[in-house]
This record gives structure tokens, sequence and C-alpha cells, in this order.
């Protein structure tokens, strides 16, 4: 009975210091140390010595082995204590890092994903207009006094002609705005005159003139020396820039859509004077 009780009591003991989070002083096979019972990766260290030094764990010296090891022991020491100052709560880089890793732990499906060919070649098709060459033009923005729509209606004929030009100006009291100078891209030439005289400008043909477009500093006048529209890519050669912005849209996608899983879920209190 005493020899049927000892077994017993070792049994026990056994299956205290070796069960799952129970404390050990063995460590696992696929693992190299234990941290506070923490494991520290087999795999993790044999990569981080291939990272390192480009050596297997055979060929790898002594002090290289010991170096990567207490290189990770420390790490996963100060992330431990990381999480008893609770920093992930009030340090704004930690914060942004945790961020960072469980946007990219969503991302990972879509980042590694291999859509086919037909799957592009709908999503090319669907948003066409991204996949265009960058338009040029050089146009030049007259500006004449407000009031006189009718005098300059009447003359855009003259104002077509380069000689006329200098002499109609003058006669109408207009200035040129400064506003475009030279050859420019389509996104320029957007900031610079505003969403109003581009919208005109982009659809005028090389020696066209604008209709008057009346602006609070007087009625504008668009010149269009040269325009170069956006020629369409084919998909062959928009094709990698088709696949990343496929794999942008599906992370845009995963993302909100664990969002709103997680608002779901989450109990949320926002103060009065921000509802």
């Amino acid at each position: 009975m005493s020899i049927g009780a000892l077994i017993g009591l070792f049994l026990a003991g056994y299956s205290l210091f070796t069960a799952r989070g129970a404390s050990t002083l063995s460590v696992p096979a696929e693992d190299v140390a234990m941290v506070n019972q923490q494991a520290i990766s087999r795999s993790d260290y044999l990569i981080l010595l291939q990272t390192l030094y480009g050596v297997d764990l055979s060929h790898a010296t002594r002090e290289q082995r010991q170096k990567v090891l207490n290189d990770m022991i420390r790490e996963e020491l100060f992330v431990q204590r990381g999480k008893e100052l609770d920093l992930a709560s009030s340090d704004p880089e930690v914060r942004s890092a945790l961020v960072n890793a469980v946007e990219l732990e969503i991302s990972e499906n879509a980042i590694t994903a291999q859509p086919n060919e037909a799957t592009l070649r709908d999503y090319y098709a669907t948003h066409q207009d991204r996949y265009v060459s960058e338009g040029v033009m050089n146009v030049r923005d007259w500006v004449f006094p407000a009031g006189g729509p009718d005098d300059i209606a009447a003359n855009r004929e003259a104002l077509k002609s380069a000689a006329m030009i200098p002499e109609t100006l003058a006669r109408l009291h207009a200035r040129e705005s400064g506003k475009t100078q030279g050859d420019e891209f389509y996104f320029a030439a957007k900031i610079h005159l505003g969403d109003q005289l581009f919208a005109s400008a982009r659809d005028l043909s090389d020696g066209a003139v604008s209709a008057p477009i009346q602006q609070s500093d007087g009625v504008h006048v668009l010149y269009m020396l040269t325009n170069k529209r956006p020629v369409p890519f084919d998909f062959a050669k928009a094709r990698p820039q088709v696949l990343n912005d496929y794999r942008n849209h599906a992370i845009d996608q995963l993302k909100a859509g664990d969002e709103s899983f997680l608002r779901k879920r989450a109990i949320v209190h926002i103060a009065d004077d921000l509802r």
C-alpha cells in the first residue's frame, strides 16, 4: 500500500509539472528556451541565425549561436516587462506597432493571394480610367474685367490668332493670371487652375479658346496651345498596377470587415459633445 501511494504521488507530481501552463524545468524539443514559461521557438531561432549570419545551426560558431539566443531571450524579457507596464495602452509607438501588426495579419491572405487572369481583367475593365497615361497641357489663362463677357465673346476669334492676341488683350484690359507656365501634367494644371477652370481646359483642342468663365477675380478665358490627352494602357502593360490595386482593394475590404466585427462586439461610449 505504501509503494502504491508513492507511485500515485509521483504520477500526480509528474502530471502537475508537465501540464500545459505549468512551471517546468524542461524545454520542449520544438523550442530553444523557456522564459517565464514563455517558449522561444526553435524555428524562429534558426531563421534569425540564418538571417544574421547566413549559416545553419551545424555551421554556426558557438559565439554566433549564443549571441542569437541571448538576443531572443533579451527581447522576450523586454516584451514581458512591457506587458507588465501595460505599454500597449499608453505608449503611442507601441500602440501604432500593434495596430500595424493586426492590420498585417488581416491583410495576409489578400497579400499572398494570386487572382486569376479573368478576375484581374474584370477589375481592369471596371476601373479602366485609372490605367491611362498622364495628360499634359500647355494652357494660358487670361483674366478680363468683370462685366464684359459680351465683348470677350465677340473677340474670341481674334484671341485664336497669335498675332492678334497682344492687341486684343490690351484693348479689353485683360491680363494673364500666371497660374500656369508651359507644359504641365493634368494633375498640376488642375491644382494651379482650380476645378472649374481645369474642367473647361481639359476639353479644349490645340489652338481653341474657351467660353468666358466668371469667377470672383474677373472673367477667365483659356487659350490652349497644346493638349496631349491621356491614352489608355492595354491590359498587358497595366497588369502589375492592376494586380497591386486589386490586392489593395481586397485588403481595404478585409480591414473594413474586421473593424465592423470588432465594433459590433465592443462596448463603445462616446462623449456627448462628439456624438
